[in-house]
């Protein structure tokens, strides 16, 4: 034996054991900052309106990793996150990330077999960036649609049972009997958009699962102003702090899930509209 074959052994290798222990810790962390931030969204309407500009830049994310993108976008150069992509993401794109920059952490799900044979749902931390902290020289530019009211407001009511009233005491209603909701005619794009999301998001929410159904079909109809563009200064947030009053951490998110999922239903009929507009107008 010579006098180097001690350097050959990785002093720095990491057992199986302490790897999945460093994980669960780091998991654990993860999961604990969601519930700060649950806490604080709830007792605060501000905070509140902050994390559903953010659930509307990312509508596809869960409510918890909005939560989190909302804990650590301080930590980004412009302060808000836009664009968020894995390391590998942004490099397959051209891409590439910058020196000294720090990740968001967020949760992806994974599935799993249990000891009993079982289906389970697992968690892992992963990491991306947001394009303000990536160098886009060598990415090819994307513009992002811009749509006319009128093709927005096409898109909300496609296929939804709609119909203009010409006179109508409150701006817009669901006909308990037929379930038509009646609109009255005559009102500016935002209110037309606004009163129509509010009641097609109220079609949509699990009733007996949200502590308020109208509030949560309220904040479902924000997202989607804040998504496509629509004036939301009329919303007000102020009673969200005594609707979530006392509930845990894990009762909030299943709250906030209610809103986003509410709100991701409609916009991806949208999205399909506005696709298929766009597929019509390029044919022409």
């Amino acid at each position: 034996m010579n006098d180097f074959d001690d350097l050959l052994t990785n002093t720095q290798e990491i057992s199986k054991e302490d790897y999945a222990a460093k994980k669960k810790a780091e998991r654990d962390d993860v999961f604990a900052l969601s519930d700060r931030v649950a806490l604080g969204v709830a007792g605060e309407p501000s905070l509140f309106r902050q994390y559903l500009n953010v659930q509307s830049r990312f509508e596809r994310y869960s409510a918890v990793n909005a939560l989190l993108i909302l804990a650590q976008e301080d930590r980004l150069p412009d302060k808000v996150a836009t664009r968020l992509g894995s390391f590998e993401h942004w490099k397959d794109r051209g891409g590439s990330v910058k020196n000294g920059q720090t990740g968001l952490s967020i949760l992806e799900p994974h599935e799993y077999t249990k000891e009993d044979g079982s289906p389970g749902i697992g968690y892992n931390v992963k990491k991306v960036f947001d394009i303000s902290q990536v160098d886009t020289r060598r990415m090819k530019a994307i513009t992002p649609p811009i749509y006319t009211e009128r093709q927005l407001l096409q898109a909300l009511i496609a296929k939804a049972p709609v119909t203009g009233v010409d006179e109508l005491q409150q701006p817009a209603m669901t006909d308990p009997h037929t379930g038509n909701i009646l609109v009255r005619k005559g009102m500016a794009f935002e209110d037309t958009f606004k009163y129509v999301a509010y009641e097609l998001a109220h079609a949509e929410v699990d009733r007996e699962k949200a502590a308020d159904s109208s509030f949560t079909a309220y904040c479902a109809s924000y997202i989607l102003c804040m998504k496509y563009g629509v004036d939301g200064k009329g919303y007000g947030f102020a009673n969200a702090e005594a609707l979530l009053a006392g509930k845990t951490p894990q009762e909030i998110k299943a709250e906030l899930s209610h809103i986003r999922d509410a709100a991701e239903t409609i916009s991806g009929r949208m999205s399909r509209q506005l696709e298929k507009a766009a597929r019509r107008q390029d044919a022409r």
